[in-house]
């Protein structure tokens, strides 16, 4: 008889054990798409690396508008003035037109130059009846900041100019670009073309992921030419700082006389990695390089992490 007891009771805690397993198990799978899994290693003794900013350090002056840079692994923003300050992009712009353009286009896309392309500023020189790849097209439009490979990119596009306009302005909402609106592909100054640059920042952070944007930004010099050969064109890198500074490797220049001088820049030194934008500017160079070796002189990654 106590056996038989003895045996019960082992029996009913066998089947309880069991039963909470199964609640358990079916508890959480139910309730898995609220949990966020813990990373293996959020209790090393490293988890992340953090800029830190050296005491008692004096902060560039500079001319330029509106001045981001952040850090681009934490987004810890490292020098700021005016960030949310609407401005004129100039071909800055032009990083949102390669965007919509490697979206709608393949690389080896081939389009027809159909008419002669009348517009101010920067251009390759297409000649009307020709035909370019999309990818040498990119390279006159990133490299070289032409205008009239823009307006090739987006009078090509299904639905023409207009369309590609449309698109831009809805990749500027889905990225969460709250301060800027592009009304022409080119940067050309009007009361609706503007941006900031905060939104600047975000843009190339988004921008410098995609590998065919980052090889064509880093470019110092590269010649193109037409599909059939008969038109070359030598292209040299209009950022001034590439090759120049440690760790640069783009992204986009920028100018219009009602703009000034706009410039935003990538740099990795030791997998330290920080984008700059620097907007109305009457130095975009000297100013974004002064910044760049002040971040790096006076900042110091330290990890972050906790202890077991």
């Amino acid at each position: 008889m106590k056996s038989f007891v003895y045996l019960s009771k082992a029996r009913l805690l066998y089947l309880s054990m069991i039963a909470f397993v199964l609640i358990s198990t079916t508890t959480l799978s139910l309730a898995s798409e609220n949990v966020k899994i813990i990373p293996k290693n959020i209790f090393s003794r490293e988890t992340s690396k953090l800029p830190v900013l050296s005491e008692s350090v004096g902060f560039p002056i500079v001319s330029a508008q509106g001045v981001l840079a952040y850090d681009v692994d934490s987004g810890v923003t490292l020098y700021e003035k005016n960030p949310e300050k609407p401005l004129l992009p100039a071909s800055t712009t032009k990083i949102m037109t390669a965007l919509v353009a490697l979206d709608a286009y393949s690389l080896d896309s081939v389009l027809t130059i159909e008419d002669e392309i009348k517009v101010d500023g920067q251009k390759m020189g297409l000649v009307a009846g020709s035909e370019m790849t999309v990818e040498n097209l990119l390279y006159g439009l990133l490299v070289y900041s032409a205008n009239d490979a823009a307006l090739v990119l987006s009078r090509n596009y299904d639905g023409g100019e207009e369309a590609f306009i449309e698109a831009m302005n809805k990749k500027a909402a889905d990225l969460g670009l709250k301060n800027s609106h592009f009304a022409n592909p080119v940067g050309l100054d009007g009361d609706s073309q503007r941006s900031t640059a905060r939104d600047m920042v975000l843009l190339s952070s988004v921008a410098m992921k995609n590998e065919e944007f980052a090889k064509i930004v880093g470019t110092k010099k590269i010649v193109v030419q037409s599909v059939d050969g008969k038109y070359i064109f030598p292209l040299t890198n209009i950022n001034e700082l590439l090759g120049k500074v440690d760790g640069v490797m783009g992204v986009k220049t920028g100018w219009t006389e009602g703009a000034r001088e706009n410039l935003v820049t990538y740099v990795n030194r030791d997998g330290k990695k920080i984008m700059v934008a620097v907007l109305g500017s009457q130095d975009r160079f000297g100013e974004t390089k002064e910044l760049i070796n002040w971040i790096y002189a006076n900042y110091t990654w330290k990890s972050i992490g906790f202890k077991l």
